[in-house]
């Protein structure tokens, strides 16, 4: 296995071997220690200094399960923190089965405005070739996209940036091709399309033919892990085929959360939302049966996925609109903005695939300008015009783009809900105290999939808890938390984690991959001791970049302003807060 370092300064590579301290890393574990080892805390996270690292997960590149995602690492423009953000996409495949383990860009390149593509092949071993990519910039991602794969042949795997990206925006990611070769799979959050923009880059291309693919140590274990994961993921009620993620995609939560009164609604002003059912998962799935005339289950967003959640919307001609709405962009470009037409939502979905936007971001930061008066809540093609000013870069844009924080402070609005500089997902934490607890606790700023105690507050995955309480939610989200950390660097999917929670077999099933893969002897204690090390060298990453433990702090409305409703607060106590990372 290699690491290979891609240099824009010249436009030049390198490889190494993998170092012993680092054999057992990858995904998550691995970005988040090569960005604690090389990248200084204190420095610009889009000057020459910061390093944007690609590495999959132990499994991806096999047959395991659901495990195609890549992990991108770097300091966030964002948060100021460190970063990891993961895109499922047969990219991530790809990487491991030339044998990269690790794919870091560093330095910048000399002169503004050109920017470079460059094809990795393989050669023996993996082989770099840089391309001016200069005329590809400007324009919206489905336009070059299709000019690249005919260059280079319809096998091979794209990543990029939009042109958010090249602006520099906060909420710009890094997007990755689809199964069926669109620029859809993001990795969204925390700016990190601008860090790839900062270093002159436009495209990386992957051709693995040829290439030896994963080695597996131990085969026969590898192969009884993975039976106990698909029949874990086949035979539990959200991740089996034509189960809920399967039928109505991740939206399938809009409904689940508004009648859990935890659905952000109008910038986080009330908890539901009157037009969550014609926005929700089962809407887009009966929309698509009266518009195609049948039933229309969901694909596979990578190679090797059997939940298969993505969604494709379809307008009233059966024409494709975007593919696909997740629950986090269904919510933010929707009940967040006080929006409830479908078609406009869809609209606004495929507005940010094309530009390069993160979609939880933009939707936040909407609101946020609706809040101001900008725009009325409720007006779609307001929004659609917001849209277009960040795609095109004006004044105004670029203050959009700069994400949820700035818009508030540009505009003079109190309600911001951010922490450390991110704005929160689709959960309200007055009203889920343990994803509250995540969104004040993670290194990487609000998000959900840190630690995803929706999983039992609300869906009864492990059994259910009350979701307004406070009691034990701490370890509960350290826990999680520390899990989540394992299953980034696994390679799988977040979403395995409805099934392994649930059935201890499928849980011992993804350590036996990982032991397969790599010859380890793991246990379940291994996991959490894994997960805890990777969350310490990011808690030290933040504290050396001056962001301590007086960032774990909610934002101060959700403090004082009861949400219908319900009618709480965020009560969570400071001592609380700051023990989640004290036991570690």
């Amino acid at each position: 296995m290699y690491i290979l370092r891609i240099n824009m300064t010249d436009q030049t590579y390198s490889l190494a071997d993998v170092p012993k301290a680092y054999k057992t890393l990858a995904g998550r574990a691995l970005t988040s220690t090569m960005v604690s080892d090389e990248v200084p805390p204190l420095c610009h996270a889009l000057g020459p200094s910061n390093k944007l690292i690609f590495s999959s997960g132990i499994t991806s590149g096999t047959a395991a399960p659901t495990s195609a995602r890549v992990s991108v690492g770097g300091k966030s423009p964002l948060t100021g923190g460190i970063k990891e953000a993961n895109a499922g996409s047969s990219w991530a495949a790809d990487l491991s089965v030339m044998g990269i383990r690790a794919l870091v860009v560093e330095g910048q390149p000399k002169g503004k405005g050109k920017f470079w593509g460059v094809n990795i092949t393989w050669d023996g071993k993996p082989k770099v070739e840089f391309f001016d990519a200069t005329q590809h910039t400007g324009k919206v991602l489905p336009d070059i996209f299709p000019p690249i794969y005919e260059k280079y042949g319809d096998k091979v795997s794209i990543c990029s940036i939009g042109v958010a990206g090249e602006f520099g925006y906060g909420n710009s990611g890094i997007v990755f091709n689809d199964q069926s070769k669109r620029p859809t799979r993001y990795a969204g959050r925390g700016g990190l399309g601008a860090v790839m923009g900062s270093k002159g880059l436009k495209f990386i291309v992957l051709n693995r033919a040829g290439a030896p693919g994963v080695e597996i140590v131990d085969k026969a274990l590898f192969e009884e892990g993975r039976k106990k994961m698909i029949d874990a993921l086949r035979t539990h009620a959200i991740t089996k085929p034509k189960g809920a993620l399967n039928s109505f995609g991740t939206a399938v939560l809009i409904n689940i959360l508004n009648e859990a009164g935890g659905l952000p609604t109008r910038n986080f002003s009330s908890g539901r939302f009157e037009g969550a059912p014609r926005i929700a998962g089962e809407a887009i799935f009966d929309s698509n049966k009266n518009r195609l005339n049948k039933e229309l289950y969901n694909h596979a967003c990578s190679p090797g996925c059997i939940i298969q959640c993505s969604n494709t919307v379809y307008d009233e001609n059966g024409q494709e609109i975007t593919s696909c709405v997740e629950y986090e962009s269904d919510w933010s470009l929707g009940a967040n903005c006080g929006i409830d037409k479908l078609d406009k939502i869809a609209e606004l979905n495929a507005l940010c695939n094309a530009y390069g936007l993160d979609t939880i971001e933009t939707g936040t930061t909407l609101a946020v300008a609706m809040e101001a008066g900008v725009v009325p809540f409720g007006d779609a093609d307001g929004a659609i015009r917001l849209l277009h000013e960040m795609g095109k870069g004006t004044p105004l844009g670029r203050i959009l783009g700069a994400g949820t924080a700035t818009t508030g402070r540009v505009y003079g609005v109190t309600r911001v809900p951010v922490v450390k500089g991110q704005s929160m997902p689709a959960y309200e934490p007055r009203a889920i105290k343990g994803i509250g607890i995540t969104y004040a606790t993670t290194t990487m700023g609000a998000d959900h999939t840190a630690g995803y105690t929706i999983a039992p507050e609300i869906l009864g995955v492990m059994g259910k808890q009350d979701p307004l309480s406070n009691e034990g939610k701490a370890g509960l989200s350290r826990a999680f938390q520390a899990t989540t950390a394992f299953i980034d660097s696994s390679g799988h999917c977040l979403f395995i984690a409805f099934a392994i929670l649930d059935i201890a077999s499928g849980y011992q099933g993804m350590i036996d991959e990982c032991n397969g893969v790599l010859g380890t002897q793991w246990t379940a204690d291994d996991v959490l001791k894994y997960g805890s090390d990777t969350l310490k060298k990011e808690r030290a990453f933040n504290e050396a970049a001056g962001i301590g433990k007086e960032a774990d702090r909610m934002p101060e409305f959700m403090k004082t302003e009861p949400l219908p409703p319900h009618n709480q607060v965020f009560d969570v106590p400071d001592e609380a807060l700051d023990s989640v990372f004290g036991e570690l």
